[in-house]
This record gives C-alpha cells, sequence and structure tokens, in this order.
C-alpha cells in the first residue's frame, strides 16, 4: 500500500480482529501514515479528534456496532492530586526526569522487554524485536519526545554517571497538550506506583509550558485495565458533541 501525500490525506479500513478489551468483539481501525512536511500539523488536527499514534501511522477505533473506546483528556489546570497521589509523588522523589536527546540503547530495549515480558506477554508487542522497538520510537515525523526516568544515584551532575533506568514514556507535542503515546517501567518498581507517577509528572509538565491538555488514549469502562485512566479528574471524553467534561467532577 501506497503512502499518499499529506497534502490530502488518505484514510483506510483495516480487517476485523478479535479485540483485546472485550471478549468476544471484533475491532476495526481507520488509519492514515503521518509523513512528510504536513504530519505534525495531520498529527495534531488528529489528536485533538480522537485519533492515537503508532509509529508513522494514526489510527482510531472504528468498530461495527460499538463505542466503547473513549478517547480521554485531563484538564491540566483544574487537575488537583487526591492524597493517594500526592504520595505516589512523594515515593517517588528518588527518581529524576529527563528527555533522550541521543539514540537508544541495549538498556532501553531491554527494560522495554522486561516490562512487556512481564506485564503484556500476550499482548500485540509481545514479539517486538530491537528494531521495532527503535522504529516505534524514533521513526516519527511528529514532535515527539523520549523521556526518561532515572533514579538519583551518584553524581549526576557528572553527564557520565547515571542511575538506573526505572521507566520511560513516549510522549507527542501537539498545539493544546502533551499525548503519551506508550510508557513502560521496571515491573520490581511496581510497588512506587511509577504509572500514576508518570502521568502526574507529565500533568505538571504539561502545566509548566502552558498547555490545557494531557491526552491518555482510549478508556474502556469495561476493561479493568483501563480503569485508572478515570481517577485523573477532572477530564473530558470525546463525544459525537465533541469534547464534554466526565460527570465524575
Amino acid at each position: 500500500m501506497s503512502q499518499h501525500s499529506l497534502d490530502t490525506p488518505q484514510f483506510y479500513l483495516t480487517n476485523e480482529n478479535n479485540c483485546p478489551y472485550i471478549e468476544g468483539k471484533q475491532e476495526r481501525k481507520v488509519f492514515t501514515y503521518l509523513v512528510g512536511e504536513h504530519a505534525q500539523s495531520l498529527n495534531d488536527n488528529l489528536t485533538q479528534g480522537g485519533f492515537r499514534r503508532s509509529q508513522n501511522i494514526a489510527y482510531r477505533p472504528a468498530c461495527v456496532n460499538c463505542k466503547a473506546c473513549v478517547s480521554i483528556r485531563i484538564l491540566v489546570n483544574d487537575f488537583n492530586p487526591s492524597s493517594s497521589m500526592r504520595r505516589v509523588t512523594k515515593r517517588n522523589q528518588n527518581l529524576y526526569t529527563r528527555s533522550v536527546t541521543s539514540g537508544l540503547t541495549d538498556e532501553h530495549y531491554k527494560l522495554f522487554r522486561h516490562y512487556i515480558d512481564h506485564r503484556h506477554y500476550d499482548g500485540g508487542m509481545a514479539d517486538m524485536n530491537d528494531s521495532d522497538f527503535e522504529a516505534m520510537v524514533n521513526g516519527t515525523y511528529v514532535n515527539s519526545k523520549f523521556i526518561e526516568y532515572r533514579l538519583r544515584e551518584g553524581d549526576l551532575e557528572n553527564r557520565n554517571s547515571e542511575g538506573e533506568l526505572i521507566a520511560s514514556a513516549l510522549i507527542d507535542e501537539v498545539s493544546n497538550g502533551l499525548s503519551m503515546v506508550y510508557s513502560y517501567f521496571n515491573p520490581e518498581y511496581e510497588k512506587q506506583s511509577i504509572g500514576t507517577y508518570m502521568i502526574l509528572d507529565h500533568i505538571r509538565q504539561s502545566r509548566a509550558r502552558g498547555l490545557p491538555y494531557l491526552y491518555l488514549g482510549y478508556w474502556i469502562e469495561q476493561s479493568p485495565k483501563m480503569a485508572y485512566k478515570r481517577r485523573f479528574q477532572p477530564q473530558e471524553h470525546l463525544s459525537s458533541k465533541g469534547w464534554i467534561r466526565d460527570g465524575i467532577n
């Protein structure tokens, strides 16, 4: 299949496959390519329209007779962490954050594999090799960053001194927010609620940059795996009438 110019983006439908979130359901996606000089502006518009990115493809569900996948975004300026979230932040004060400016290393891929093998060994990424992983992180035409979370240890003022890599997050930058594309962490540090901490940290980063939203992808009410996303309130859900504030808060 050819990749068309993004001056006039072409959209395609995937074949139906078994839904990974709701047993007995079939999933189907509509997608387009994010390549060329207009990739960033297209990704910007599509993110605000409920699409997600995977490498150089933007997609959203187009399932027959099912609307379970709901796009959500956090209202950053109105967000107020709960007492348990504040405890999570405190537990992770031993971590420091930085953007990766050079190429990926074996350390990044090993952490990714450790996470997949322990948490999602039967998922769609279980067969990804190091080349697939690098393409996921680096093979993009849009404004994207790779964020590291490392232990504070040693002489951090020394550029040759690095703490242990605990977690990483791939994020896209769009005009009105940050979009968390994919994140993973060392399962051995799960008791520190690293996943929650990364979301809290990206709320902080969005607010510091004057961006009103943090996009968290899809929430599915019937999927226990997705339940954590609803804890970050207030948030908006994308409906046929546009973005609507969630009724919880």
